[in-house]
This record gives C-alpha cells, sequence and structure tokens, in this order.
C-alpha cells in the first residue's frame, strides 16, 4: 500500500490528484459507468427491504402476542418496535457516519451490509418481544451506515455530468423492492409456512442479501476520491486507469474525452466534526437539519398511515384498504425513473422544492376526495413526488460537503431525519384524532413541506454539473 503522508504532499501531488479527479469526471455515461451505480444500488435494494419491512410485519408480530406487554418509557408493543428501527438509524448515521470517511467506503459497504443482515437473521429466530427490539435496533445501525455509506460512494464514482440520473437510477432499483415486500407480507404474514411464523419468513428472505454482497463487492472499486484524501495517489491513479480501460473497452477502442481543469479539496486537512460547523459548511449542516426534520413526515407520514388513511375515507374494512395502499406502492420506482429524464437539466436545489410543493398540494387534494378511484390517483401522486423528494435530496446532501467529511456530515444531517420519524406517527395519529382526520393530516405535512420549501429554496447553494471539490469550495 503506498501513502503519501499528508505532510509531504507538495504542488506535483496536487497535479496528480487534478489530474486523477479530471479524468474521473470526463467519463462518458457507458455500461461500466452505469454497472458500477448498479452493483450499488442493488446493495441498496437490499437495505431498502429491511427498512421498509418495518411495518408490514408489526401486524403479524401483534397477532403472535410477541409485543404484548413490552415496553420501555413512553413506547409499548408496535410503537417499541418501530421506535427500535428508526432508534438504530438515529445512532448508525448520527455515531457512526464517520467509518465510511475513516476506513473507507467500499469496506464499510461491505461490513455493514453483512452487519445488518446478521441482525435482521438473528431476529427473525427471537421469541420474545424485547429481543425482537433489541435485534431490530442492532440491524437498523447497520442500515443507517450502510445509508450514508451509498449516498457517499455514488456521489464520489459517478461523474459530474450524470450524478443526478445516477442518483435517479439508484433510488429506482432500490424503491422497486417496496411492492415486494409488500406483497410478501401480503401473501406469508397471515400465513405459517412449514409451520413457521409468515412475519418470520419476511425477516429471514431479507436477511439473504448478505449472500450476494460478496458478489456485489468485487465489480467495485474503492473510491478514488477517497484514496486522494488519504494521500493514497498511487492506488488512485490505479483505480482510475482500471475504470478508464473498462470505459474505452465500452466505447469500442474510442478515444475518451480530453479531461479539463479541475479543484482539489485540501489534501492536508484531515476531517472532523467541527469542521461543519465552520463556514462555509455551518449554513449547510443547519438548513441540512431543518430539512431533514420536516421532510419525514411528508414522506414516511404518508407511507405508513395509508392504509388507515384510505380506510377512514371511504369507509372501507383494513384489509381492502391494504391492498388498495398496495396499488399506491406499486408507484414506488416510478418517481426517480421519471426523475431521470430531468435529473441533470434542472438544477438540485429546485427538484428538492418542486417535489416538496407537489406533496403538500397533492396531499390537500387527497384530503378533499371521497371515491376510491381519486384517492388512488393523488395517492399515486404524493408516491411520485416522494420519491422524487428522496432521489433529489439524498443526491443533493451528498454534494454539499468536501469528501473527507461527505459521510460524516450527511450522517449527522440525515441523522435529524431518523429521530423526527420517530416521534412523526404519535404527531400525525394525534393531528389525525383531534384535528379533523386526514385534513388535520394532511395540513400537518404541508407545514412540513413549507418549511423544506423554505430551508432549501432560500440557503440551499447551487450543484448542477459542478466537480464535487467546486461545490465544497
Amino acid at each position: 500500500m503506498s501513502t503519501v503522508a499528508a505532510t509531504d504532499l507538495r504542488d506535483d501531488d496536487r497535479q496528480t490528484a487534478a489530474a486523477i479527479l479530471a479524468r474521473l469526471d470526463r467519463l462518458p455515461a457507458t455500461k461500466h459507468v452505469w454497472l458500477m451505480v448498479t452493483l450499488l444500488s442493488l446493495g441498496g435494494m437490499f437495505e431498502f427491504y429491511d427498512l421498509f419491512l418495518t411495518g408490514y410485519i408489526v401486524p403479524g408480530l401483534v397477532k403472535a402476542g410477541l409485543l404484548t406487554g413490552v415496553s420501555l418509557g413512553m413506547f409499548s408493543g408496535p410503537a417499541l418496535f418501530v421506535a427500535s428501527t428508526f432508534f438504530g438509524l438515529f445512532i448508525g448515521t448520527a455515531v457512526f457516519g464517520f467509518v465510511a470517511d475513516k476506513y473507507g467506503r467500499r469496506v464499510i459497504f461491505t461490513f455493514s451490509m453483512l452487519a445488518y443482515c446478521a441482525a435482521t437473521l438473528v431476529m427473525a429466530f427471537q421469541t420474545t418481544g424485547f429481543g425482537i427490539c433489541l435485534w431490530r435496533l442492532i440491524a437498523g445501525i447497520g442500515i443507517g451506515v450502510e445509508l450514508v455509506t451509498i449516498d457517499t460512494y455514488i456521489a464520489e464514482l459517478a461523474p459530474r455530468h450524470m450524478r443526478g440520473r445516477a442518483f435517479a437510477f439508484n433510488q429506482c432499483v432500490q424503491f422497486a423492492v417496496v411492492p415486494v415486500v409488500a406483497l410478501l407480507a401480503y401473501i406469508l404474514v397471515p400465513r405459517a409456512p412449514l409451520g413457521w411464523d409468515g412475519w418470520r419468513w419476511v425477516v429471514a428472505i431479507g436477511a439473504l442479501g448478505a449472500l450476494a454482497v460478496w458478489f456485489l463487492r468485487r465489480g467495485i472499486p474503492e473510491s478514488p476520491r477517497w484514496l486522494i484524501t488519504h494521500g493514497r495517489l498511487i492506488e488512485a491513479e490505479g483505480i482510475t486507469a482500471r475504470i478508464e480501460a473498462r470505459v474505452r473497452w465500452d466505447l469500442r477502442g474510442e478515444s475518451l474525452p480530453t479531461p479539463g481543469t479541475h479543484d482539489v479539496d485540501d489534501l492536508t486537512a484531515r476531517g472532523s466534526f467541527r469542521e461543519i460547523w465552520q463556514p462555509p459548511y455551518r449554513s449547510r449542516t443547519i438548513m441540512l437539519m431543518v430539512f431533514q426534520f420536516f421532510q419525514t413526515f411528508g414522506f414516511y407520514g404518508f407511507a405508513a398511515w395509508v392504509p388507515t388513511i384510505i380506510a377512514q375515507q371511504v369507509g372501507i374494512n383494513l384489509k381492502d384498504s391494504l391492498q388498495y395502499a398496495f396499488i399506491i406502492a406499486v408507484a414506488n420506482p416510478f418517481g426517480p425513473l421519471l426523475a431521470m429524464s430531468f435529473a441533470d437539466r434542472v438544477e438540485r436545489k429546485w427538484q428538492v422544492v418542486g417535489a416538496a410543493v407537489c406533496i403538500g398540494t397533492f396531499g390537500m387534494l387527497f384530503s378533499q376526495q371521497s371515491t376510491m378511484p381519486l384517492l388512488i390517483l393523488f395517492g399515486v401522486l404524493i408516491t411520485l413526488s416522494n420519491n422524487v423528494l428522496s432521489y433529489s435530496f439524498h443526491s443533493y446532501q451528498s454534494e454539499l460537503f468536501p469528501t473527507r467529511v461527505r459521510a460524516r456530515a450527511v450522517g449527522f444531517t440525515y441523522a435529524f431525519s431518523r429521530i423526527s420519524t420517530v416521534f412523526a406517527s404519535f404527531i400525525i395519529g394525534f393531528f389525525f384524532a383531534h384535528f379533523n382526520g386526514t385534513v388535520g393530516v394532511f395540513g400537518l405535512i404541508a407545514f412540513a413541506m413549507l418549511m423544506v420549501v423554505l430551508s432549501i429554496g432560500i440557503f440551499g447553494p447551487r450543484t448542477r454539473n459542478l466537480a464535487l471539490e467546486k461545490i465544497s469550495h
């Protein structure tokens, strides 16, 4: 391993780093570049499966009596199980988000995926509510670390001209698993195949992602940007050369575009938590903290409550409302797929703002409907808008900080969405009960989306088609 000590870095090291970064950002969007994005996205698909199964297996846990009498502080029963998931995510993003900055994107992508898959598999065999919640908390920590790592990984590997499309595609692949989880839960949770509770089958199927991780990691190189920040210029050069060779193969020997000039981060700086509170990053950190706290009311608020809301709106039973909720869930992958058509053409911050406006508007229209076709229509529109919001902010947040603190900063700010999700269900439930049902719920969501619009619209810098190193200056 060839490492250049930070104190020994000279002007020629900066020139070497600038040349490597310019070569990466000029790469055309060929099959190999998309393959790297796809492999990372498949890893994220297992993570989304594990994340979204939370709400779908609760009925099975309740039916088995495993959550009865289980409590901790203000949380008990199903609420404790859901809170365990998101407290784990909070710990993973806020406390351990830095590990990908310290140890590398590739090793943490692998380790965190194996860790949460193992914890999820152990959870499938638990026989007590406390054991289930404990292992769900541990799995949540691994999922939180993985969420941060994948975002930073894609931002650093994708050339700047296709960074938006790379994130949109990533989210499309990941969200494609949501209707799969919904369908498996609908088929398995009410039953006990081979004498094993259906919820355990749903959980165990997700844990099989661990078997795929070794195949995924082989096709994904370490981030040259991360290697550069750690003085490992020779390794960064070697990986970049191998990527270029595969891209030339895709182009059947055609010459690659000529690299331009490129900004370089401070190669002597070592990232620290303190740095994200210093200009110019302090305002970005605060902006994302506010954004993340409020965006979850629209995203998870609607997704978690849609069966109950539909049941109240048209007066049908919960089983039928779950079927209609599944129809709405099928729309999940299509929001990011739609976004690929404008992901790199429209400034990222305005994509976030536009999606938030649509969520608030369609939500208020949804609350006024009483017929199933219109409820499904506006439910699908809210889902599409939520997923455009998700794709665009995952891309945006990873663009705002330098490589040396990217995972740390994204993890810390993203943690505010995890902690707000814990309380969002209680707050939405309160509004549902005391403020005219769905009208009150979507009034709350509209207010949350207004906060999103103000925070990003006023304070967010532009990032479209800019090198990461230029954005971070």
